[in-house]
């Protein structure tokens, strides 16, 4: 175990360092992973707020990129090859399920990416460890961070290790949280023209928040998300629960 240690901003904006020893090895376990350099890991968990805040350090975003080509590849991949007989459109709404921003986030999550995140004074303040976009930003980045580190097979194993499961899952009812294409696909049994959106944001740069509403016929939802995506997502699943009672009534 490198003797390294993660340094995270607090709330007051002083540092304090996580005991590589014990929290790093909890992490490692938890991701399936052991990094030979301690440096991809700090470089995939560093937000861009804190490198604002420390000039000349690089932020995750490059990773980022690199990540999620790795994680769709390598869902692509699996589905494909363990669900022979499904067709092109179940596997592309089961893939698309696993590696939406609220699966990341979840993934983020039971890994514990956030309590090791280093963010600015900002992000800090407004709750960013528990920001989903942010959450799924950094999973990605921590994808490629294992790739970069161990190779493609290392990032394979991370990625189904932490998806496998749900990838197969997703296809038992492929597409079944995806709220937008489900209304969508609703409207036009019902003879309704396609679902309009509306779409409001609030607050700081580092704390944005959305607001969308969606209108079907006479029906309107609504739903909030610290990403555009998110929002409406969430104002979709509240339009299709009220069209649901509206059809039992």
């Amino acid at each position: 175990m490198p003797s390294t240690t993660l340094s995270v901003v607090l709330s007051d904006g002083s540092t304090a360092a996580i005991n590589s020893q014990e929290d790093l090895a909890h992490f490692y376990n938890a991701l399936g992973y052991t990094f030979r350099e301690i440096s991809r890991l700090m470089h995939a968990l560093t937000h861009r707020s804190w490198c604002a805040e420390n000039p000349g350090n690089p932020s995750n975003e490059r990773l980022e990129f690199l990540g999620d080509a790795i994680l769709g590849d390598t869902i692509t991949k699996k589905l494909f090859h363990d669900a022979p007989d499904r067709p092109e459109g179940e596997l592309a709404k089961a893939r698309a399920e696993v590696v939406s921003a609220a699966s990341l986030g979840a993934a983020a999550r039971r890994v514990g990416v956030g309590a090791h995140l280093r963010l600015g004074r900002g992000e800090e303040l407004s709750g960013g460890r528990e920001k989903e976009s942010i959450l799924a930003d950094a999973m990605e980045a921590v994808f490629a961070a294992v790739y970069l580190d161990g190779g493609d097979e290392a990032a394979t194993q991370v990625i189904v290790g932490l998806f496998g499961v749900q990838a197969l899952e997703a296809l038992e009812s492929p597409g079944e949280r995806d709220f937008k294409t489900r209304l969508q696909e609703r409207a036009s049994e019902l003879g309704f023209p396609a679902p309009v959106y509306e779409l409001a944001s609030s607050g700081p740069d580092h704390g944005r928040r959305f607001n969308a509403k969606v209108t079907v016929g006479a029906t309107v939802g609504a739903g909030s998300g610290s990403s555009k995506k998110q929002a409406e997502q969430n104002a979709a699943d509240e339009a299709l629960r009220a069209l649901g009672s509206e059809e039992t009534e």
